[in-house]
């Protein structure tokens, strides 16, 4: 049976729940990291080096960082739905997922989420926290370009584009920061909310999170 590691809590792990049961795979998921530990364990070093999650096994197969999994999970269990061998069709959503690893969730996940929500008021430097406010700001007023009257980024059915990009929106939101008109981007948003796997392991509270930066 798969197994997922990693709490379900944790931003790329969710990336991965998501999929999965978007998949409908049977699974075993195992939390790991945060309050439940683990990451530095020698069994699971010798799964993953680098001590982070998310981290599937599937059936002796080892795969870690998110995007790694979503493209082994999509090549093996869904190739008509969510990947194509043909290189032209891929690169329709895998530079979309590099970018939103690359340039979106660094800024928001980093400068936003653990730089203004995570952090104590005391400790916040808001001249950081305000530039990546308004980066983020940027991206997504670029995306509300991309996406215009489809239902989901690429077209009307989910691709891994909406599922790398898509994690972001349940957070960003839903704090207390400045964010431009991105209606484009809202009814996107709303049309994630509508699938039961998003609401599942991705719209999870996270009040317990807020001016703490460790667990």
């Amino acid at each position: 049976m798969l197994k997922v590691y990693g709490r379900r809590s944790a931003f790329n792990v969710q990336k991965v729940a998501w999929f999965v049961d978007e998949l409908g795979l049977e699974h075993e998921h195992i939390e790991l990291g945060g309050t439940f530990g683990g990451l530095d364990d020698s069994s699971y070093r010798a799964l993953n080096p680098h001590g982070r999650v998310p981290l599937v096994d599937d059936g002796g197969t080892i795969v870690w960082e998110s995007h790694a999994i979503l493209r082994y999970l999509a090549a093996r269990y869904s190739r008509d739905a969510f990947w194509s061998d043909d290189p032209a069709q891929r690169a329709q959503w895998e530079p979309w997922m590099d970018w939103t690893q690359c340039k979106l969730q660094p800024e928001f996940l980093r400068g936003v989420f653990w730089g203004f929500y995570r952090t104590p008021e005391a400790e916040r430097n808001m001249e950081a926290v305000n530039a990546m406010i308004a980066s983020c700001a940027q991206y997504m007023q670029l995306l509300d370009r991309e996406i215009g009257d489809n239902t989901y980024l690429l077209g009307n059915e989910l691709s891994l584009a909406d599922i790398a990009i898509g994690v972001n929106f349940h957070r960003y939101f839903n704090i207390d920061i400045e964010r431009p008109a991105v209606p484009n981007v809202e009814r996107w948003f709303a049309a994630l909310k509508q699938r039961p796997a998003y609401r599942q392991h991705v719209m999870l509270p996270f009040d317990d999170m807020y001016g703490r930066l460790s667990f």
